[in-house]
């Protein structure tokens, strides 16, 4: 089990018109092709709450447990969609199939993350819904999943519920280290604290993983409909990084964290300490140079002014 977390290390800065205005701590680790540590900053064995990185692990647990889905109904159980039609109509799906009501979701009702699709919505007359919110994918699986198994669906969140006990044996599994803690997500869902070694260990075990297996099912699931995964607007920072390198599997997460595997070449995972989310991709970007991997220029982080770019969020690791 990991220790708390200790904090990081200066990791990124904002540059704004050649001056640094602002600083990011936080802690990155990176692991090679065998999955040892080659590099790091911070504390990468103490606790985090993963957030939504956890997403990738949790879709694996419900395969474990039975469930069967198409690529495309995958990649929205692990998703932290953007509430475009695109995701709107692929979780609607999953509800559907399996006749589940839209009532037993139990994430909170919310706009969509995408600014178009939530405007969309409001001019149409509808507010904040549960199907919008952007775990809901993720809560469809685990009530398919519980659907299955007769569980029952009303206690689905419970973190002694056996979908929840289940995803929770599937992290330890995959991750090689007992959770920390357990949390409640931001979507309601038990929310289980890992080491960003950890992290990187777990998701790297699914792009490793034989074809056909729940874990690279899931990772193949992931990087062949990214949009799904996150989405194709500005804010879609796993559908661009997946899109940006061929077999990379992304997935970000709340408070500044991300983890990444490239098959035959390593893991990241990384925390920015303030819970930031604009230096994770800068870090990111840095982090995947010491694995001999470059990404193109579009991901850069802007910082602007007066309506044009006046500068950037860098990487000083």
């Amino acid at each position: 089990m990991a220790d708390a977390y200790l904090g990081g290390e200066p990791l990124a800065e904002v540059v704004r018109s050649g001056f640094v205005e602002s600083r990011h701590n936080g802690s990155v680790v990176v692991l090679g092709s065998d999955g040892e540590v080659t590099a790091w900053a911070g504390d990468v064995t103490g606790a985090i709450f993963p957030r939504s990185s956890n997403k990738p692990l949790q879709a694996v647990g419900l395969l474990r447990a039975g469930l069967r889905l198409t690529p495309p109904q995958l990649a929205v159980v692990a998703a932290s969609h953007r509430g475009q039609p695109m995701h709107l109509r692929a979780v609607q799906h999953l509800l559907d199939e399996a006749g589940i009501a839209e009532s037993a979701l139990g994430c909170p009702p919310d706009y969509p993350l995408s600014e178009d699709a939530r405007d969309e919505l409001i001019r149409a007359g509808r507010g904040r819904e549960r199907l919008f919110m952007n775990c809901s994918g993720k809560h469809a699986g685990m009530l398919r999943t519980a659907a299955l198994n007769g569980w029952p669906l009303e206690t689905y969140l419970n973190a002694d519920h056996s979908v929840q006990l289940g995803i929770k044996a599937t992290l330890e599994d995959l991750c090689a280290e007992k959770t920390a803690t357990t949390g409640v997500d931001g979507c309601g869902a038990p929310l289980l604290a890992l080491s960003l070694r950890g992290l990187a260990t777990g998701i790297q075990r699914l792009v490793e993983a034989e074809a056909g297996t729940p874990e690279r099912s899931t990772a193949d699931a992931m990087r062949a409909h990214p949009e799904l995964v996150s989405g194709d607007d500005e804010g879609g920072d796993d559908t661009r990084l997946m899109r940006a390198v061929p077999g990379l599997l992304v997935k970000s997460g709340a408070e500044g964290v991300l983890v990444a595997a490239l098959p035959g070449v390593g893991a990241v995972a990384l925390k920015i300490d303030d819970g930031g989310m604009r230096a994770r991709v800068p870090v990111f970007v840095a982090a995947l140079r010491r694995l001999g991997v470059s990404v193109d220029t579009e991901v850069e982080v802007a910082v602007n002014g007066g309506g044009g770019k006046v500068g950037v969020v860098r990487s000083i690791w």
